[in-house]
C-alpha cells in the first residue's frame, strides 16, 4: 500500500510542477568539430583556467617583487597541469568510481569519458606543488599562495561547464529560478553548478585578491591558502545540500554526501593553518 501512495504523491507533484521551472538552455557541449575531433566547453574551461592563472601568476610576481622568474612559473604551470589531471582522474576513480573500472582498469585512463574529481586534484596539486617547491628550494607555502589566487577562476568555468553539460544538477525543487534539466527527467532542479560557480568561484576570488593586496597578508605565507582551503570547505558543504548526490553512490548516513565528506577535512585543516599563519611573527 505504501508504495502506491508513494506512486500517487510522485504523480501529483509531477503535474503540479511540470509547467515550473526554466527551460534548459539549448547549448551544445561542443563548441566546434572537425571530423573526429571535437572541441567541449569542459576541456577549454581547463584550459582557459590554466592560461589565466599563468598570466596573472607573472602579473603578480612583477608587482609585488616575489623572488620567482618567469621560467619557474612555466615549470610550476607544467607541474601542476599534470598535479591536475591525474589527481583529479584518479581521486574520482577512487572516491566516486564505480566496479567497472577495477574490471575495465584502462578505463581509468579515458579522460575524455568524461570524470573528474576536485578533492582529488587538491591533492594532485598540492604534491606537484610540494615536489616543485622542493626542485626550486622555495617555501611550499609561499607557492600555494600565489596558485590559490587563480584556482577559483578554474573552478568558476569548470562549474559553468558542468551547467552547460547537463551534468550534476540539483535537487528538485519549486523556486522560480529552477531548472528543467533533460538528463534529469525534465524535473524543476536548482541549478546546482550556478550555485557553486558563484560562491567557490567568482566569490571566492574575489575575496582572495583583495585580500592579497594588503601587505599584512602577503607576509603571513599561507593566509591565503589556509582561507582559500576554508572557503571552499564551506561553501561546497552548503552547496551539496542543493545538489543531486550520484546515483550509484546516495547518501550517507542517510544525510551526508560524498562531497561534505571530503570537504570536511578542508575545512578542518583550513582553520588550523589561518591559525598558524596569522600568528605567525613577521620579520621587520
Amino acid at each position: 500500500m505504501a508504495w502506491v501512495c508513494q506512486v500517487l504523491y510522485l504523480t501529483a507533484f509531477l503535474e503540479r510542477t511540470k509547467m515550473t521551472g526554466l527551460a534548459f538552455p539549448d547549448i551544445s557541449p561542443i563548441i566546434f568539430s572537425i571530423g573526429p575531433f571535437s572541441v567541449r566547453w569542459y576541456s577549454m574551461a581547463y584550459l582557459f583556467g590554466i592560461l589565466f592563472g599563468w598570466f596573472l601568476v607573472n602579473r603578480y610576481i612583477e608587482k609585488y617583487k616575489i623572488n620567482l622568474s618567469k621560467t619557474d612559473i612555466e615549470d610550476l604551470v607544467f607541474y601542476i597541469t599534470l598535479g591536475i589531471i591525474l589527481g583529479g582522474r584518479l581521486g574520482y576513480v577512487l572516491f566516486y568510481g564505480t566496479s567497472s573500472f577495477w574490471h575495465n582498469p584502462l578505463q581509468i585512463l579515458a579522460i575524455w569519458q568524461g570524470g573528474m574529481s576536485f578533492h582529488g586534484g587538491i591533492i594532485g596539486v598540492i604534491t606537484a606543488i610540494y615536489l616543485f617547491s622542493r626542485k626550486i628550494k622555495y617555501p611550499f607555502l609561499g607557492i600555494t599562495d600565489l596558485v590559490v589566487l587563480v584556482v577559483p577562476v578554474g573552478v568558476f568555468l569548470g562549474r559553468i561547464a558542468n551547467f552547460i553539460n547537463d551534468e550534476l544538477w540539483g535537487r528538485v525543487t519549486d523556486v522560480a529560478w529552477a531548472v528543467r534539466f533533460p538528463n534529469g527527467g525534465y524535473l524543476p532542479r536548482h541549478p546546482s553548478q550556478l550555485y557553486e560557480s558563484l560562491l567557490e568561484g567568482l566569490l571566492t576570488f574575489i575575496v582572495l585578491n583583495v585580500l592579497w593586496r594588503k601587505k599584512w597578508v602577503r607576509e603571513h605565507t599561507g593566509f591565503v591558502s589556509s582561507l582559500f582551503v576554508l572557503c571552499y570547505g564551506v561553501f561546497r558543504i552548503s552547496m551539496e545540500q542543493f545538489r543531486q548526490p550520484d546515483a550509484h553512490m546516495g547518501f550517507y548516513l542517510n544525510y551526508f554526501t560524498m562531497g561534505q565528506i571530503l570537504s570536511l577535512p578542508l575545512v578542518i585543516v583550513g582553520i588550523w593553518v589561518l591559525i598558524i599563519s596569522s600568528r605567525r611573527k613577521v620579520k621587520p
